[in-house]
């Protein structure tokens, strides 16, 4: 399975959620282009109950109902996407810079949005119909998605996992040493794994904020009111192996992203 690196981790990680059920609603997939980006909503289509039709009567369907969190997201992801592309094969020419968003409309999901690769390396970001329903303007939309952008070009995802491998090997090469069983040896390894990860994990997020920054900037949005979406997260500042950085250095690194962006007449 890979790893994700997330903006805000939900305990669920479902993505699609649909549920297949035959009395269940049923679904439509809505695909819009924008170059080589795709876009995937799974909107729900409202059951119709007809009785009594005759064979040879067509109900009429109504198009189905495009709400405006929808309609502002698809137009941030045309605006910003391109932009993350640009920046993604001017940085790091040699990966897939083929980036697919992705809605999960699943509601328990929460309010969250990540970045994984799938098996072919193609990057993908993943929103949350939560975080889209949650943000207040397209420049919050734009910084998050510049943000998960930012992950896939600084190459996180692989540099995580091999600080992950580091940490286990020293946990649990300290456990054996101290006479410890097999059993003791894989649980220090484990969490070795999980300290390493969540260490490293913070200089991450810090800089995939500052390239986040850059790609929404670019694209015409604000990244300073787009970083007010964190005003209104749990502050991790203090907490035991958070994986995330206290909110007030992320704004802060993204005011001053931005001053030397302007500085510099960008």
């Amino acid at each position: 399975m890979p790893v994700s690196a997330g903006f805000n981790r939900s305990p669920h990680g479902r993505v699609n959620g649909v549920d297949r059920r035959p009395d269940a609603v049923t679904f439509e997939i809505w695909q819009t282009s924008c170059g080589n980006m795709r876009v995937f909503l799974f909107l729900l289509a409202p059951l119709a109950l007809v009785a009594c039709v005759p064979a040879t009567v067509e109900p009429p369907v109504p198009p189905p109902t495009i709400r405006p969190e929808v309609t502002r997201f698809l137009d941030v992801v045309q605006r910003v996407e391109p932009v993350a592309e640009a920046v993604c094969r001017s940085e790091t020419p040699r990966q897939n810079c083929d980036f697919a968003i992705l809605v999960d409309r699943d509601p328990a999901s929460g309010v969250n949005a990540f970045h994984t690769v799938n098996r072919r390396g193609q990057p993908l970001i993943v929103f949350t119909v939560g975080l889209l329903n949650e943000a207040r303007s397209a420049d919050e939309i734009a910084f998050v998605l510049g943000h998960e952008a930012g992950h896939h070009i600084a190459q996180h995802l692989p540099q995580q996992r091999a600080q992950a491998a580091v940490g286990a090997e020293i946990f649990s090469g300290l456990a054996r040493a101290s006479g410890a069983n097999p059993l003791q040896v894989g649980e220090a390894a484990r969490l070795g794994s999980i300290v390493a990860s969540r260490r490293f994990s913070q200089g991450a997020e810090l800089a995939a904020d500052a390239i986040g920054a850059v790609i929404a900037f670019e694209a015409g949005y604000d990244p300073q009111a787009g970083a007010l979406f964190f005003s209104r997260l749990p502050d991790p500042a203090g907490a035991f192996l958070s994986t995330h950085p206290p909110n007030a250095a992320r704004i802060e690194v993204v005011n001053q992203t931005v001053a030397d962006l302007r500085q510099s007449g960008r």
